[in-house]
């Protein structure tokens, strides 16, 4: 699969899809348990490294680690969530970056009611916090044919600016926009999960136990995305590099950065190449 060059501008578009984003965790039992008993995700994937990654893709910290991939399904055609475990750390403080997910099921709504976990109720559904205090939606209506998971919401310092990096340099669309509330939804394709963009009027926060979000392409895009993003002055955390995994298929990665929503180098975005289905 090549590049997808553009009629009416020089720019490419890119072919991909929101992949996963990551939250870390303090306490990694009573974490599985609340993704796997009250919001009814599967463990797809779990993997243990004894040292930090080369594409500092696990932030500052490089001791012993692990990531878990949950989710409703394959995550080839779902969008999946990472819980990032470092050994040690007891627990993060989040900052105002993340907003939260939002899922669309009328069983996980009747699923958390019956699990007892706290939650509050809305006009939409339920909001409730995982173990370390990230939030998600569940709406209560039908589920979707191909996923529950249909946003994940990020705070913005400026939506505009944070519009224009992902429309015009990386070629998302916009899903939907509402000026008055300064929140818009953004997608490679309308049947994949949504990135949500909310301006929260002031500077991003990232604190310790932020995260980031992933994002799949042909691997033959990769090169020209980060060579794009250099021409234009963006900021490139890590340059294209190729992650080894024992016993699984490398995955080439390249680290951005979204000016508007990374303050500075401990926000890292993923536009990552997935050569294979399943990985585990």
């Amino acid at each position: 699969m090549g590049i997808a060059w553009s009629r009416r501008r020089s720019d490419f578009v890119v072919q991909g899809r929101a992949l996963h984003f990551v939250i870390r965790v303090g306490d990694r039992e009573v974490t599985f348990k609340f993704f796997r008993e009250v919001l009814g995700m599967k463990v797809l994937r779990h993997e243990e490294f004894q040292e930090g990654c080369k594409a500092t893709c696990n932030g500052p910290y490089d001791g012993k680690w692990s990531k878990t991939m949950v989710g409703y399904g394959a995550e080839e055609n779902h969008f999946a969530v990472e819980l990032t475990y470092n050994y040690g750390v007891a627990g993060y403080r989040l900052g105002n970056d993340f907003l939260g997910i939002t899922i669309q099921s009328k069983e996980i709504v009747e699923k958390v009611k019956q699990a007892g976990w706290p939650l509050t109720e809305t006009p939409e559904g339920i909001v409730i916090e995982s173990p370390g205090g990230y939030k998600f939606y569940v709406v209560d209506k039908d589920e979707p044919p191909k996923d529950p998971v249909q946003k994940v919401s990020l705070a913005v310092s400026d939506l505009q600016r944070a519009i224009n990096y992902w429309t015009k340099l990386l070629g998302m669309k916009i899903y939907d926009r509402d000026d008055t509330n300064m929140v818009a939804q953004l997608c490679f394709a309308d049947d994949q999960c949504k990135v949500e963009l909310k301006d929260i009027g002031v500077a991003i926060d990232h604190a310790s136990g932020f995260g980031r979000n992933a994002f799949s392409c042909p691997k033959k895009q990769l090169s020209a995305i980060e060579s794009k993003m250099r021409k234009q002055k963006q900021k490139v955390l890590m340059a294209l590099v190729s992650l080894d995994t024992p016993g699984k298929v490398p995955v080439e990665v390249v680290i951005l950065a979204d000016p508007a929503i990374a303050a500075d180098d401990s926000t890292q975005w993923f536009v990552q190449n997935r050569q294979h289905k399943p990985l585990a």
